[in-house]
């Protein structure tokens, strides 16, 4: 069992039940009202958590693809397209 979700209530009822929904959301507690509406076989439900997943994973490669560009962007540097990199020698052989 969650623990329960708390809104402080100062004046404005609107804001604060918006407040609770951005909570409500936040925790899933929305999604999950959704799935239980309906009975939903097992074999469906390993198939959804399956996919979901799989989309964990890809959106977990995705920010370590771009987080690797970033990296890279920084170790270049301004100013040095022409140069070679950091730490590698490459021998001529002339």
């Amino acid at each position: 069992m969650t623990s329960p979700l708390e809104v402080e209530v100062s004046g404005d009822i609107e804001k604060a039940f918006k407040n609770l929904k951005k909570k409500m959301a936040f925790e899933g507690i929305f999604k999950e009202l959704k799935r239980r509406r309906y009975y939903e076989k097992p074999s469906e439900e390993k198939k959804r958590k399956r996919e979901e997943a799989e989309r964990r994973r890809l959106k977990k490669m995705r920010r370590m693809a771009v987080q690797q560009s970033r990296v890279r962007k920084v170790q270049k540097g301004p100013g040095r397209e022409g140069q070679k990199p950091f730490g590698r020698v490459d021998k001529d052989t002339d």
